[in-house]
């Protein structure tokens, strides 16, 4: 480009700096985006993977929620009357015999008729024994005379098997002293046994006449001497089981009644400990007798315990462990299982644990 007179113009520094400028964006630009698409290509091409996790493999072929307890489960003792406990002769933790005396509750009313039929009883004896003897009720007679002896003595040693074992938890007795009573008391009682049997057949003969009247006034009286003998038995609460006291809410001084829902103990064996777990139908198939299980619990957390399954209820029922409230008709029925658990694990009674059947 030139000027008017012909010269060349001059560009001017102003001008010639803002090219240089612009050229120079330009080009920062343009590498700029270079760097742009090859860092995209870079990362997008060096970014790790992240591996594939293989899930967990499940060994187990049902899982059912269950509830710990003794061997034989819980034995639940209650009072079979009405009445003040007067002493409790265990505590908590303590092993029991069975017939072992756990609670007594006030029987002075009940040892007074005891005593008072049994003394209307001999007297009636003596009246009886002082009448003329028809040789036709000779058998029968003795035979009751013999059933009554029987039933004395069976009540007798029962009470000297309470006082054995009573002492032998005061430290006072001994094994072998418990053994004897344990002897005595079956022996009284096969003897009982032996004697009812004798007086049904001399009572089964077509020819014996019928009793006299003292002789019915001595079976009364005698029959009197059997009730008060069992209202003085129910004033003691034994041991049905042997095993240990796991609950004792009875406490000296309290009125107990007979109540399903009101256990004064609870004994349970615990030299073996068992899961009762509940199995829904759909898996009922599943659950062999002898198969193998993992049990674990919240009060064990990471800990795992192992069992057999030992018994499969006969029949489905309704779940226990879970209450879903009022039963519908889609609700689903449940099997009982018993699962014995190996060694002695920490588990107590009660407490809550689910079942992994393998």
């Amino acid at each position: 480009m030139s000027t008017s007179d012909g010269s060349p113009r001059r560009w001017g520094l102003s001008t010639l700096a803002l090219l240089a400028i612009a050229a120079a964006i330009g080009a920062g630009v343009a590498v700029s985006l270079a760097k742009v698409d090859f860092a995209h290509e870079t990362s997008a091409a060096d970014e790790p993977k992240v591996a594939e996790t293989a899930p967990a493999k499940i060994d187990w072929v049902a899982a059912a929620p269950g509830r710990i307890e003794p061997k034989w489960g819980f034995t639940r003792v209650g009072a079979q009357l009405l009445g003040r406990i007067s002493e409790v002769t265990v505590k908590l933790n303590d092993t029991v015999e069975e017939g072992e005396l756990l609670i007594r509750l006030d029987d002075e009313e009940a040892r007074a008729r005891l005593q008072a039929a049994e003394t209307e009883a001999a007297s009636r004896k003596r009246e009886r024994d002082a009448q003329t003897l028809d040789k036709a009720r000779e058998d029968l007679r003795k035979a009751e005379d013999n059933v009554f002896s029987a039933e004395r003595a069976l009540t007798n040693s029962r009470f000297e098997l309470e006082y054995e074992l009573q002492a032998k938890r005061q430290g006072s007795g001994s094994d072998a002293r418990v053994a004897d009573a344990r002897k005595s008391v079956q022996n009284a009682r096969d003897k009982l046994q032996r004697e009812r049997a004798a007086y049904a057949s001399a009572q089964a003969k077509s020819d014996v006449p019928a009793p006299s009247r003292l002789e019915s006034a001595l079976q009364a009286s005698r029959s009197d001497v059997a009730v008060a003998e069992a209202l003085l038995e129910k004033t003691r609460i034994r041991a049905p089981v042997a095993g240990t006291i796991l609950q004792l809410p009875a406490k000296v001084g309290e009125m107990v009644a007979p109540s399903p829902e009101q256990a004064l103990v609870v004994i349970g064996d615990m030299s073996v400990v068992r899961l009762k777990a509940e199995v829904d139908e759909h898996d009922v198939s599943k659950i062999k007798v002898g198969g193998k299980v993992t049990v674990k619990s919240n009060a064990y957390p990471g800990e795992e315990f192992s069992g057999t399954v030992s018994e499969l209820a006969p029949s489905l029922g309704s779940p226990k462990f879970a209450l879903r409230g009022a039963r519908r008709p889609t609700d689903v029925e449940v099997l009982e299982v018993t699962v014995d658990l190996d060694g002695s694990p920490p588990l107590l009674p009660g407490m809550r644990a689910d079942a992994f059947f393998k």
